[in-house]
């Protein structure tokens, strides 16, 4: 069997003395797992760099099987994400989101959303905001989507404020300012389209919120912790936002 497929590269792990085990999101196959022969020359280890959008041949004799990846460079950005704290955490704490979906099954969306965000990473005003829209959307393929189109009371579209951590629906400002200390707010670079840039206090706001049902509906029950990186890149992008608006 072969196939081929861009692919953006989310780590590898040694096998034997010169090959790798090649971890990649694939673009219509979902993330998936080959081996590399000479995964580990010099040649090769800077393009099995995580963040870097690769073109993957993968060849097996039955589906089933782990397979071989040929794997040949198309954007080699990985040293541009060694650049900054935000990066460095965000390619980290990206790649473990990606691997609580199931292996070979196909999440487009994601993929396109992945190869937009590593390409601004390196870029801290722009990274924070970008990482919590990935993570909606995490939860959104992973069937536990937030509804954030419209107030769950009045079903108004307009002036969305709030999020309830019941149900993970928006609550408009007027319905929701009574309890407002038992909601999440909706940050706006989140809630409108063509809003400000996320700052240091909407973006907490942003994570505190992804963060609570990420670990209630995804990590709590398969008795997982948030990964490390998480929390890095958290506080990454929020130095960054502070030092960007030093006056706030």
């Amino acid at each position: 069997m072969e196939w081929q497929d861009q692919a953006i590269v989310l780590g590898v792990r040694r096998h034997g003395e010169t090959s790798v085990i090649a971890e990649v999101m694939t673009q219509t196959r979902g993330r998936h797992l080959g081996m590399v022969r000479g995964g580990r020359s010099r040649r090769m280890q800077p393009v099995l760099q995580p963040g870097n959008r690769v073109e993957v041949t993968w060849r097996a004799r039955l589906d089933e099987h782990l397979g071989q990846f040929q794997v040949e460079p198309v954007s080699l950005r990985a040293a541009r994400l060694m650049e900054s704290a935000t990066s460095v955490y965000g390619v980290q704490a990206m790649a473990a989101l990606l691997r609580l979906l199931p292996e070979r099954d196909p999440h487009l969306r994601l993929y396109n959303a992945l190869d937009i965000i590593l390409d601004s990473l390196h870029a801290p005003h722009e990274a924070g905001g970008l990482f919590a829209r990935f993570e909606l959307a995490m939860l959104d393929e992973l069937g536990f989507g937030l509804d954030l189109s419209a107030c769950a009371v009045t079903g108004t579209t307009a002036d969305l404020a709030f999020v309830s951590p019941k149900t993970g629906r928006a609550v408009s400002r007027t319905v929701g300012q009574g309890w407002a200390d038992r909601l999440f707010s909706y940050p706006d670079f989140l809630a409108r389209q063509g809003a400000a840039a996320a700052d240091e206090v909407t973006l907490a706001e942003a994570f505190r919120m992804t963060g609570y049902f990420l670990d209630r509906d995804i990590y709590g029950p398969r008795g997982l912790k948030p990964p490390e990186a998480r929390e890095g890149f958290v506080q990454a992008a929020l130095k960054a936002a502070r030092a960007a608006n030093p006056s706030d």
